[in-house]
Parts: structure tokens; sequence; C-alpha cells
């Protein structure tokens, strides 16, 4: 008799139904990948046997295959909490150890280490000390609190008009940064020493010809009790001749102006590097029949700052955003993928490790070659089709009573034999 027939249908069908539970008991677990129990059935000859018709002699489940399908994203309220869109996993780092997840709900340790709740290390690219990418093996990414250090100022540019329907005085009068009578235009804007304090630099704007200005700056407003300027130099000199054609188009200087800031003499009590030296680019600068006006003004400059918060954008770029309005960028996360994902072996706690039969893990930044982009205070969730697996199950039930109809069967022939 057949017993081992239905023996083995309820045993497929047991097995069947713990997958289907294990879905459906994860179906709200983020990055959460769906299984699907295959089966095969089973013959007593084997392909060397002999031939005919032959009837099999159960069922056996071949393998249980985990879905890698792209699950629905959901928006969150923490940053880091990460979502892959396309291929992928997060690669995972337990000193040393790896392991791969596409459960993207991360936090920062205690050592600024950005850990998932096994508090095993995110990894990616780490950067140099002005912020650079360093793609090379990928590393435990880590939010530095370090306060970011200040930058002199090395470039000032302005962009602006002056006002052609200025009449030259005579006599022309001596400039006196104090007196607004001796010049027709002034505007001023921030730059930093090298220790990042803060200073401003004042420009005037003194007409002495036709299309013809003179350009004095000060410091912090250091002058002389005459009003002229000190600690000030522009290209070696106390001013600076600035020129424009017929058509109010700026043609002197033609390239930048060397400035030299004596901060020694301006406030020796700062201990900055002095001289301060920069550059005081003026092209723009217009001369038409309007007043006179400030288009832009800019300084590649800084004083220190703390960081107050950080970004990651689809590409992984960690970027940390300081108190003095600058952002550096602080790593990169890096994925993985693999030839083959359902060749990876799960070991619990949404995470996989790589076997022979995945292959090697192919490492890349996100949106490079077959990786997914990341989206920022979002997850990914469970692929699980809640009702497909309930309907599942009742199927794999009807499987279940069928088998054990087919034992009951059996029983009651072999009963009608006993009793002949």
């Amino acid at each position: 008799m057949g017993f081992q027939h239905g023996l083995s249908g309820l045993s497929v069908a047991s097995q069947s139904l713990d997958v289907i539970g294990n879905n459906v008991a994860n179906a709200n677990t983020v990055g959460f990948k769906q299984a699907h129990a295959q089966f095969s059935d089973i013959y007593a000859n084997s392909l060397s046997g002999a031939t005919g018709d032959h009837a099999g002699i159960g069922a056996k489940v071949a393998n249980v295959a985990q879905q890698f399908s792209q699950g629905t994203i959901t928006t969150t309220n923490n940053p880091l909490d990460i979502a892959i869109n396309g291929n992928g996993f997060f690669r995972l780092s337990d000193n040393g150890a790896v392991s791969y997840s596409r459960n993207g709900q991360f936090h920062i340790d205690d050592n600024g280490f950005i850990v998932n709740n096994n508090n095993l290390n995110l990894t990616g690219y780490a950067t140099d000390a002005t912020g650079n990418i360093l793609a090379a093996d990928p590393t435990s990414l880590r939010i530095s609190t370090a306060a970011l250090a200040p930058n002199s100022t090395t470039s000032f540019s302005a962009e602006l008009n002056l006002d052609s329907r200025v009449t030259v005085p005579a006599p022309l009068p001596i400039f006196d940064a104090t007196d607004p009578s001796t010049y027709s235009g002034t505007t001023s804007g921030t730059i930093f020493d090298s220790l990042g304090n803060s200073h401003i630099l004042s420009l005037y704007f003194q007409k002495n010809a036709s299309n013809t200005w003179d350009l004095f700056a000060t410091v912090d407003g250091s002058t002389t009790p005459a009003g002229v300027p000190v600690g000030v130099t522009l290209d070696g000199g106390a001013s600076q001749a600035v020129t424009f054609d017929s058509n109010g188009n700026l043609t002197a200087p033609a390239t930048p102006i060397a400035v030299s800031v004596d901060l020694a003499t301006i406030d020796p009590t700062l201990g900055a590097t002095s001289p301060l030296d920069f550059t005081l680019d003026l092209t723009g600068s217009t001369q038409f029949g309007t007043f006179f006006g400030v288009n832009a003004l800019s300084q590649d400059g800084y004083s220190s700052g703390s960081i107050a918060g950080f970004a990651i954008d689809g590409d992984g770029i960690i970027s940390g955003n300081y108190t003095n309005g600058e952002s550096r960028t602080l790593g990169q996360i890096v994925l993985a993928n693999f030839s083959n994902p359902q060749g990876l072996s799960p070991i619990g706690n949404n995470q996989w490790t790589e076997t022979s039969a995945s292959g090697q893990p192919l490492v890349g930044a996100p949106r490079t070659g077959t990786m997914g982009v990341l989206q920022s205070s979002a997850v990914e969730d469970s692929n699980v089709d809640l009702t497909a697996e309930l309907v599942s199950m009742i199927t794999t039930q009807r499987t279940y009573q069928a088998n054990a109809k087919t034992i009951e069967t059996q029983d009651a022939i072999l009963q009608t034999l006993v009793n002949l």
C-alpha cells in the first residue's frame, strides 16, 4: 500500500504552510522578502532503470526560494531610514564579518557610527579632510561631530554698478572714509582670517575723471584720524584705478586685484596669520546711467562650525550641514548586488550572507551599474501580498486534507484485505 504518497503529501503541505505562515508573520517586517516553497515529485526508479509506466512515490520540497521583488516604499520622519529603490543590498559589518540586508532602519550609536538595530555598522566610502570621497575598500561610516576648521578668505567678488552721471568735483577732494562727500559709492562684505575671525571689508569708489574711478578699501573701519585707510593695500598701493569704456563695460583692472591686509596693525590681539592676502574680483561691474547698486557679493572664507544636521541623497552621499552655513561630504553609502540573489543564505534579522551559489558581491555606489537609488526618510516595506498568501493558505489546506484522505482510503483498503 502507498502510505508514503500521502505521508509525503502531508509533509510538503505542512512545509508549504510553514513558508506561508512565515510570510504572513513578516508582512510588516521592513525589508522582508517573501518566500515560495517549490516542489518536485519522487520516483523509485533511476534514469538507468527499467523502462515502462511507473507511478511516483510522492513529493518533496525541492527549494524554498525567496522572491526579491521590490517592496512598497513608505516615508518616515527619520533621515537615517533609507530605502533602496531597485537592485542592491546594504553592506553591513560586524567587526569585519560582512552581511547584507534590505532593511534600511539605521541610527547613530554613541561613537557616531551608523548602525542598524543589531548594532551592525553600515559601510561605505570614507572622505578625506576636504570632503573628497575615497572610493577604495568600504569602511564603517561615521558621522563626525568634530568642529569644521575655519577657512581664511582667498577671493572676494563684487559685481556692482557705478553711476555714470556723477560729476567730478573741482578740485577733487582728498579721500576720507569718514566723509561721504569724498566718494560716490560704497559697499561692504565679510571676510575671514586664519582663525575664523570675521572682518568687514569696505569698498569706496571716488570718480576722478570721465569713465575713471579710484577704489579705496578699509578693514574693520581702520583709518587714520584723517580718514586714510590703514593696514590695507591694493596691488601694493593705497588705491586702485577702475575704468570703463563708453558702453559702461569694465576695462580695468583686467585681472583680480591683489589685496593684502595687515591684521597685526588693525588688531594685534587676534593672533591670526598676518598679512591676510586675497584677491578682489570686480568682473561684471558696470558704469551705467543709473544709481549706484550692488548686484552680487561673494567670498570663499568661513568661520569654524559645529555639525547641525545631515542629509543623504539618492547617490548615497552623506552631507553634513554646519552652524557656519557650510556643508561637507561625510561619506557615501555603498550597495552590493549579486548575480544570483536567491543563492544568498538567510541568517535572520533581515540579513543574508554570500554563498558560492550567489556569486561574489558586486560593490558600488548607488545609481551605478545595476545598483538602485536610495531614498532617505523612507523604508522599503515587506513585499508580502497578504491576499495572495491567504488564498495560498486555503489551497494548501485543501491539499493537506486531500493527502490525509488518501491515507484514510489506503487504510480502508488495507482493512478490507485484512478482513478477507
